[in-house]
C-alpha cells in the first residue's frame, strides 16, 4: 500500500492486495505449516509457518505503514508483544517507565526482576526524567494515555532524552491507536499495541504488534520473533485485518461518544473527577464512596462490566480488582489510582443510551443512600 493515501483509505485497503494469485480482494487465511520446498535450498519465500506466513505478512507490511516504522511483528497478545520487546536486554538492565502503568505490565515486570534482575525506575512525570537515568539504564517505557489515569506526555521531549543518553524508546499506544497517533513520527524507535483492543475492535481477537523505527533494531527483533515463536495465527492475523479496515469510522465515534460521555460526568453530582486525554474512547472517573462501587456497578444495564477495552460495546472496569488487581495498594494509592476509580471504555452505541444508563444508576445510587 502506497504512503501517498490518507489513512481512512490506508486502513480500508488494508490486505487488498493486486497481485494475489487468484485476484481476491480479501486477503486470503493460509493455515498451512508448512510448505514445499522444489529443490535443496530453493523456496517459494516460505518454508514453516512461525518463520513466515502470508496472511501474517499483509498484515505486519501495512501496520509497519500505518505506523511509518520499519517492520512490525504480530504476537500472540498484547503481554507476548511486551515480552519479545524486553527479550533484547542483557540480564541487570534498568528501565524507566510510566509511574501509571497497566498492572500486567508491572506483574510481567516484577517477574522480570526476579529472572532477569532487571531493575524499574517508575517515573511520575513531574521528576525530571534525566535524573533517573543510571549507568545501566537501555530504555525509557512509556504509556501514553497512561492506564487508567490517562496522562499523556510529550514524546518530541522524551525522545531528545533517549537519543541524548542513547536509550531506546519504547510507547505502548494502545489506546491512541495509529490513527490518532504515530509515537515513531515524535522519536519513538518501538511502538507496541495490545491489538486485542481498538485495533481488533470487537472483543473477540486477543493479539499484540511490535513496530519497529531503524534497519538494526528490525533485523533483531525479526530474529527474535522468529525464534521465541510468539507469533500470531492465520486466522487471528485475518480477523485483525478485517477489525482494523474500520478503524477510522470506530475510532471517531469512540471519541464523540466519549466527549458526550465526559460532558455529562462532569456535572453528575456523585462523580468527584473526571480522566479524559482525548483522541481515544477511555474515561476514567472517581465516584464519592468507594462502598457505592458495587451497588453501582449492579444497576448498570448496558455498559457491561468486563476487564477489556476497545471493543464497539461499552465496557466498564474497576481497575483496582481486575486490571491493576497486582499492583500493592499502598503503590497505586500514592500515584492516584485509589478504590474510588472507575474506567470506561466508551462505545458505538448512540452516546443518549449510555448516558441514560448511567444516570439510571446514579438515580439508583442516590435513591439506596437517601
Amino acid at each position: 500500500m502506497s504512503n501517498e493515501y490518507k489513512q481512512e483509505t490506508s486502513l480500508v485497503q488494508i490486505g487488498n492486495e493486486r497481485d494475489e494469485i487468484n485476484q481476491a480482494v480479501s486477503t486470503p487465511i493460509y493455515l498451512s505449516t508448512a510448505y514445499r520446498h522444489q529443490e535443496i535450498g530453493q523456496t517459494e519465500g516460505y518454508d514453516y509457518i512461525r518463520s513466515g506466513n502470508p496472511t501474517r505478512d499483509v498484515l505486519e507490511r501495512h501496520v509497519a505503514l500505518l505506523e511509518k516504522g520499519d517492520q512490525a511483528f504480530a504476537c500472540s497478545s498484547g503481554m507476548a508483544a511486551i515480552q519479545l520487546i524486553f527479550a533484547k536486554f542483557k540480564v541487570g538492565s534498568n528501565f524507566i517507565i510510566s509511574r501509571d502503568v497497566y498492572g500486567g505490565s508491572y506483574r510481567l515486570f516484577e517477574n522480570f526482576k526476579e529472572k532477569y534482575n532487571f531493575s524499574f525506575t517508575y517515573w511520575d512525570e513531574k521528576t525530571d526524567l534525566t535524573s533517573l537515568i543510571t549507568a545501566d539504564t537501555v530504555a525509557i517505557f512509556i504509556e501514553t494515555p497512561t492506564n487508567p489515569l490517562m496522562n499523556v506526555v510529550n514524546l518530541e521531549s522524551i525522545s531528545q532524552v533517549a537519543k541524548a543518553n542513547n536509550l531506546l524508546f519504547i510507547v505502548d499506544s494502545t489506546l491512541f491507536t495509529p490513527y490518532f497517533i504515530r509515537p515513531i513520527e515524535s522519536g519513538a524507535d518501538i511502538v507496541i499495541h495490545s491489538a486485542t483492543k481498538y485495533l481488533g475492535g470487537h472483543n473477540d481477537l486477543l493479539a499484540g504488534l511490535v513496530i519497529t523505527k531503524g534497519e538494526s533494531l528490525s533485523e533483531e527483533y525479526a530474529f527474535l520473533h522468529n525464534s521465541i515463536g510468539s507469533t500470531l495465527a492465520p486466522f487471528d492475523c485475518y480477523n485483525l485485518i478485517r477489525g482494523m479496515k474500520t478503524l477510522a469510522l470506530r475510532m471517531e465515534k469512540h471519541l464523540d461518544n466519549a466527549r458526550h460521555v465526559v460532558d455529562y460526568l462532569q456535572s453528575e453530582s456523585e462523580v468527584t473527577k473526571v480522566y479524559f486525554p482525548g483522541n481515544t474512547g477511555m474515561v476514567s472517573f472517581e465516584i464519592k464512596d468507594a462502598s457505592d462501587v458495587p451497588d453501582f456497578l449492579k444497576s448498570l444495564k448496558l455498559i457491561s462490566f468486563a476487564e477489556s477495552l476497545g471493543g464497539v460495546e461499552s465496557f466498564i472496569t474497576y481497575p483496582i480488582t481486575q486490571t491493576h488487581m497486582d499492583i500493592p495498594e499502598e503503590v497505586r494509592i500514592s500515584y492516584g489510582l485509589t478504590d474510588r476509580l472507575l474506567r470506561i471504555s466508551v462505545g458505538i452505541e448512540h452516546a443518549d443510551d449510555i448516558i441514560a444508563d448511567f444516570e439510571q444508576a446514579f438515580k439508583r445510587l442516590r435513591e439506596r443512600v437517601g
